[in-house]
């Protein structure tokens, strides 16, 4: 169990990371990190490290595109948590 959290946490603090070295680059119209890249980091649990850092750095907030994948990959996560939580009763 404290290596899955240990997961949780490091994935978190990358797509965070990410996020915002990726919002700099933009700022700069420098090479930019992937949006596959940022989606596979929320997908395997970077959920809530992704959307802490689109609305603290305002990152993405604005592209309708990206708003709508993101929101699939966090509807899929919770229906996926609550089946697990109802499964395990």
């Amino acid at each position: 169990m404290e290596i899955l959290l240990l997961y949780f946490l490091l994935i978190n603090v990358l797509v965070f990371i990410f996020a915002g070295y990726d919002k700099s680059q933009a700022r700069k119209n420098n090479r930019r990190v992937p949006e596959k890249t940022l989606f596979l980091m929320a997908l395997t649990g970077g959920s809530p490290g992704l959307l802490t850092a689109m609305l603290l750095f305002k990152h993405k907030t604005s592209k309708t595109s990206f708003i709508v994948k993101f929101a699939l990959i966090l509807a899929i996560q919770t229906a996926l948590i609550i089946a697990y939580l109802n499964y395990k009763k």
